[in-house]
């Protein structure tokens, strides 16, 4: 089951340059919501900061009611959130079995749960189960990023993080991780999405926030934003969703 994720009055920055600024906004548990806005907006350093990669310098963020601001990212990953980042990050020279055992290296070394969830994340992505013994430098980018994804899964999350995850990929690939994450999503998992295809994110996730200059500028639920003439004009094309 998935956990509820809420981010009050977020303030994370780079050095002396404010990127986030006081940004609030919740995922409800089994919930998929998404987080649209231009390059530059600051969405990656939310997902940074919310999975300890980058240290708030104001807010809070509570998983399941546990505050987890500032902890260390493997102490964030033991809490059940993990990150799936832009570019994938694997460890090239090890095979995909390998790069996925290691997602699971937080949990205690005779949990049962991880041979289950092995196979499940191979059903989610049938590819995995068939080139367990490649080496995942070797793969294709939709190959690599549904490792990618399947080794956040390893660790067990009850709240995952997405950086980016269609950039550059064909479309047939896309549409098996976004079907992969439908399942996941109706099966209790919270996610939080950053997705540049503004159509196709708005598509899936049940509400979405706009962030604008490192700050919240709009929210809703996302059939609400595909109708917002602001967002239409701004990211999807100046033209309404088509219905599916």
């Amino acid at each position: 089951m998935g956990a509820e994720l809420r981010i009050d009055g977020l303030c994370a920055g780079y050095g002396r340059v404010d990127v986030l600024r006081d940004v609030t906004l919740r995922v409800d548990a089994g919930e998929m919501v998404t987080l649209i806005g231009s390059n530059g907006a600051g969405k990656s350093t939310l997902l940074k900061a919310v999975a300890g990669l980058l240290r708030p310098a104001a807010g809070t963020v509570t998983l399941g009611g546990v505050p987890i601001t500032g902890m260390a990212p493997e102490r964030i990953v033991r809490q059940r959130l993990a990150l799936v980042p832009e570019g994938r990050m694997l460890f090239g020279p090890l095979t995909v079995d390998e790069n996925l055992l290691i997602g699971a290296h937080s949990r205690p070394a005779r949990d049962a749960g991880v041979a289950a969830d092995l196979e499940r994340v191979r059903m989610l992505f049938p590819m995995l189960a068939e080139r367990g013994a490649q080496i995942s430098a070797t793969l294709s980018g939709g190959e690599q990023q549904m490792l990618a994804v399947g080794r956040a899964l390893m660790s067990g999350p009850e709240v995952l993080l997405l950086d980016e995850p269609s950039l550059g990929l064909a479309p047939r690939v896309i549409a098996a991780i976004f079907e992969a994450l439908d399942t996941l999503r109706s099966e209790g998992l919270s996610i939080l999405l950053v997705e540049q295809d503004a159509h196709l994110a708005l598509r899936h996730a049940d509400r979405g926030y706009v962030m604008r200059n490192g700050a919240i500028a709009l929210e809703g639920p996302a059939d609400k934003l595909r109708d917002d003439e602001q967002v239409r004009h701004a990211y999807l094309g100046g033209r309404p969703e088509t219905r599916e």
